[in-house]
């Protein structure tokens, strides 16, 4: 069975932390394979626990949707502050930090560029290193696999709240391995430790550790929903549901506009392997179109190693594109604070998609451009995985 570095923390090994003043950055995901959460853990090995950090949708996890600010306040159980690092600020501040030894950073991530808790990570590493306080990570399983990198890379001059370094769409990276690639990058300072898991292997998906899965997030129930999310969250620089206000966000797509069959067939002949897609009809509760029927597929994943998500996704809004011109829209700002460029283009990343959908490209045309930025992501994380 594979074991968290929170697990191995609670066995009595890694760094010493007994004594020390301790600020956690965590959420409610932040337990071990005996849900204990990492406060009760880390206080069981002797940490003077300071401060919590929190990340978007809160330590609970119950704001649903982005740019859903909370506010910081006062644990009532531990009787120390919880400062909210999706509010006013997005990095803690020097008062946050006052008094610290170490800021221990336990976030599950789902192994996508957009998926702002890596951003929170950083924002956090960067802090810490500025005020020369330890930053130790307690590494987790990427849930959708370690080998496969698929998308654009960021492009300089698209950086976001969802992309601050340039990452793969799907970067196939642990938490740890990434934040020690762009510590390394950056050159920051100041004393830094991974504890690693054990008992993961690149080629190894959440649902093969023997590990239980807890929402990272409201809309990200399953494993299966953090794979298809890697590609499916483009969706949301667009007029079409991803599904938020269902009980299969990601996987139900479509739009009021879209006739369900017509949309299933042009997907059928995409260049998507590994997926099936099913006519369906679906009205969300909230979000886009919420209260509304809205024409779609819902998309079962049927070979999750040949599935290319961030390729379905592309296929996906192309088609909507190509069915319904009058009806299709990008998204306007703002968006994760970003008010000037258009949501999808930080998204992807660049400008590149939406570009290829005025000029009538194809996904395979789209799939294309990706490769060498592939392959050099591909050859620049290698000197930081940590597993093999």
């Amino acid at each position: 069975m594979t074991r968290t570095g929170l697990d191995i923390i609670a066995e009595g090994a890694g760094p010493a932390l007994a004594g020390r003043r301790i600020g956690l950055l965590a959420n409610q995901a932040s337990v071990d394979s005996s849900f204990r959460h990492a406060t009760e853990v880390l206080l069981g090995r002797g940490a003077a626990l300071s401060c919590l950090f929190g990340p978007q949708h809160g330590p609970a996890g119950l704001t649903q949707a982005n740019m859903i600010e909370w506010e910081g306040y006062r644990d009532p159980a531990l009787g120390i502050p919880v400062h909210s690092l999706y509010g006013s600020t997005r990095e803690p501040t020097a008062p946050m930090l006052e008094g610290l030894d170490a800021v221990v950073i336990d976030l599950p991530d789902v192994g996508a560029r957009p998926y702002t808790y890596i951003w929170t990570a950083l924002l956090t590493m960067r802090a810490c290193a500025a005020a020369g306080i330890r930053v130790v990570v307690l590494d987790r399983p990427n849930p959708i696999g370690g080998e496969a990198v698929e998308g654009p890379v960021l492009e300089p001059g698209f950086e976001s709240f969802v992309g601050l370094r340039p990452l793969a769409m799907r970067h196939g990276m642990t938490i740890g391995e990434t934040l020690s690639m762009l510590r390394a990058e950056e050159g920051l300072d100041g004393p830094f430790e991974v504890v690693p898991v054990e008992g993961w292997r690149r080629n190894m998906h959440f649902d093969e550790t023997g590990l239980h899965w807890v929402p990272p997030s409201p809309n990200i129930p399953t494993p299966r929903t953090a794979l298809l999310y890697a590609g499916m969250v483009l969706l949301e620089g667009t007029n079409i549901s991803e599904g938020r206000g269902t009980t299969i966000p990601f996987e139900m797509i479509g739009a009021p506009w879209i006739d369900p069959g017509g949309y299933a067939a042009a997907l059928a002949r995409s260049p998507v392997s590994g997926a099936a897609f099913r006519p369906a009809v679906f009205r969300p509760t909230f979000d886009k179109h919420a209260g509304e029927d809205c024409g779609g597929v819902q998309i079962h994943v049927t070979d999750r190693g040949a599935f290319r998500p961030v390729l379905c996704a592309v296929s996906a809004i192309l088609a909507a594109a190509a069915l319904c011109p009058g009806s299709f829209r990008w998204a306007e700002p703002p968006y994760e604070y970003e008010t000037l460029r258009p949501p999808i283009d930080i998204l992807y990343g660049s400008a590149g998609l939406r570009e290829a959908a005025a000029g009538g490209r194809s996904p395979a045309e789209v799939a294309s451009a990706w490769r060498a930025g592939e392959r050099a992501f591909a050859g620049r994380r290698r000197p930081y995985l940590l597993y093999d």
